[in-house]
């Protein structure tokens, strides 16, 4: 088995729920005792935050690079950064240590085009939603059509986020107006939604949309424990 190097803590809500879900997949297929093998560091989310609201997305990355070192020391195979909106330097991580890095928006990608659906409605932080980091990810890499909310709803999704969410709050006013935004995006062509922010799934999930929902947090999860227990070839790794 391969050991998962986790870069954590942006928010460590999010983070727990990485941890539970590699180890239960591990577990479930593998039986028994067995649970993941990963190495996580958690890093301070303040300051992330006050670099990202800075536009000082450089010295942002200098901090996860240094994570990134940290678990390349302790032994990690490959690299999961559990967030979606600092996959924005994820090529500098990527640069920065001889390690691979699973990208949480191909991992997204596939799980979206097994199902078949080829426009997605986006949720995440105004970053995620309105630059084109990500986007371009999911269409150029995958050819999917992304949409994203109106300016009004980008605001809202992203100050739940940074203001509830990540705090551990879940207010059903915001859940009801989750939803609507959703129904926004269906009404625009949307054929599923990609939650793209680790945290938004502890507030709406698939029984909140009429289209497949797509819970980045959950998919790039799952793709660790996959990646921890198969070569690059599909093959299974030993235990």
């Amino acid at each position: 088995m391969k050991t998962i190097g986790l870069i954590g803590g942006m928010s460590w809500e999010s983070t727990l729920s990485y941890y539970r879900i590699i180890n239960q997949t591990v577990n479930e297929r593998l039986g028994g005792l067995h649970s993941a093998r990963m190495v996580l560091y958690s890093v301070e989310f303040d300051e992330i935050h006050r670099l990202q609201n800075a536009g000082e997305w450089q010295e942002a990355g200098a901090v996860l690079v240094r994570a990134a070192r940290a678990l390349q020391a302790a032994g990690a195979d490959f690299l999961v950064l559990c967030t979606n909106t600092m996959h924005k330097v994820a090529d500098v991580i990527e640069r920065s240590v001889d390690l691979p890095l699973l990208h949480i928006a191909d991992a997204t990608a596939r799980r979206v085009s097994e199902t078949g659906v080829q426009k997605v409605g986006l949720l995440g932080t105004r970053f995620t939603m309105r630059e084109s980091f990500y986007r371009s990810v999911l269409r150029d890499r995958h050819g999917l059509q992304v949409i994203v909310p109106g300016p009004v709803d980008i605001d809202v999704v992203d100050k739940a986020i940074f203001e509830e969410l990540c705090h551990g709050r879940v207010l059903a006013p915001s859940a009801q107006r989750f939803q609507e935004i959703i129904r926004g995006l269906v009404s625009a062509g949307a054929e599923g939604v990609i939650l793209g922010c680790t945290e938004i799934s502890m507030l709406v999930g698939p029984a909140d949309a009429s289209v497949p929902v797509f819970d980045t947090m959950a998919i790039h999860a799952t793709a660790a424990a996959d990646l921890a227990l198969h070569d690059s070839d599909g093959s299974p790794v030993d235990q």
